[in-house]
């Protein structure tokens, strides 16, 4: 039985905004993980202008409307980290990113994911 795989969703002028909005959260939430981190630090996405004026972008996820929708919502700290291109360098030592995953281990340990902060429900 053949199965044809699944389509990646493609973020084309013209598409929803419901789906750019998914589509932009799953990113930002990537930004979390230190590891990604290293990969696109590794595999020269930082070195794109395009990449790094797209990450600029994204910072509208810090206003509280769109911030309640994180369920990681430390991904901001990594994008506000990464507006500055000598932490985007850093990257690219694996001793840095086990930091950085050490510290958010911590981090977590201490408070939880959210950061000990509720998110507001409506």
């Amino acid at each position: 039985m053949d199965v044809d795989p699944p389509k990646p969703l493609r973020l084309e002028a013209g598409c929803g905004d419901r789906e750019r909005l998914t589509a932009e959260l799953e990113f930002v939430q990537l930004l979390a993980n230190p590891q990604y981190l290293q990969y696109l630090a590794q595999n020269n996405y930082f070195a794109d202008p395009a990449f790094v004026s797209y990450l600029e972008y994204l910072l509208y996820w810090k206003r509280p409307e769109y911030a309640k929708l994180l369920i990681f919502p430390q991904c901001l700290n990594f994008l506000e980290l990464l507006q500055d291109e000598a932490f985007r360098g850093l990257l690219l030592n694996g001793n840095v990113v086990e930091w950085l995953h050490r510290q958010q281990y911590y981090f977590w340990c201490k408070h939880g994911k959210r950061g000990g902060q509720e998110v507001e429900k409506k």
